[in-house]
């Protein structure tokens, strides 16, 4: 089994909806398929990189791309964790967890996108609290810091739900145009009184939190 010199691959996240887990290779490419029926209305870029742009058989090429970058470049120190979401079996988005030098900052961040029509349900919210409890709970993470743009009030209102609060600004330049980027932070105390969702960890055991950087 691949999870036996990959432990991560034996990751499992569940919540009343979805199960969070490491595609499959039929999994990639749904999320691939999905990416290119659309992710957001095409008059907003809600991404710093605007991957979503390009032509749609770059588009899937792309989500394919990023997805074994991160597991081919996966060091304990430098770590990113992308996860297909699935409603009832179905590919719906992906959410990701990162970490750099997470055994000693004990800082995580994350990001995520849905296909537009799997939106509006609630699922941003659940899927971002399973990988926060993933963090928290099963990590030991200290914080978990994330962003979105000054328009994208969706992101901002999963953030405010799960208990972020505001950290700053950044600028950045976009489709050649300023963009606002509102940057937040949860602590472990802030995410323990906001919990909300009931999340199941399977397959963290020993070989797993070490290839995270940290020890049983």
């Amino acid at each position: 089994m691949l999870d036996a010199h990959f432990p991560v691959f034996g990751l499992r996240l569940r919540t009343p909806r979805l199960e969070l887990r490491l595609p499959g290779g039929e999994e990639l490419a749904a999320l691939a398929d999905l990416a290119v029926d659309g992710v957001h209305p095409p008059e907003v870029m809600p991404f710093l990189h605007p991957w979503t742009d390009r032509p749609p058989l770059e588009r899937a090429r792309g989500v394919a791309q990023n997805h074994w970058r991160a597991l081919g470049t996966w060091e304990p120190a430098d770590w990113r964790l992308p996860l297909v979401v699935l409603d009832d079996g179905l590919v719906v988005g992906l959410q990701e967890l990162t970490g750099r030098d997470f055994a000693v900052t004990r800082v995580v961040g994350s990001g995520s996108w849905l296909g537009r029509r799997h939106q509006r349900r609630g699922l941003g919210t659940e899927m971002r609290a399973a990988v926060l409890h993933l963090a928290f709970a099963g990590l030991g993470a200290e914080e978990a810091v994330t962003g979105a743009f000054a328009d994208n009030a969706a992101s901002l209102a999963v953030s405010h739900k799960l208990g972020y609060r505001p950290d700053g600004i950044a600028r950045y330049a976009v489709r050649g145009a300023p963009a606002v980027e509102q940057r937040l932070r949860l602590s472990r105390a802030d995410w323990r009184r906001h919990r909300a969702v009931d999340v199941e960890i399977a397959g963290l055991g020993e070989a797993c939190r070490a290839q995270f950087g940290v020890g049983s």
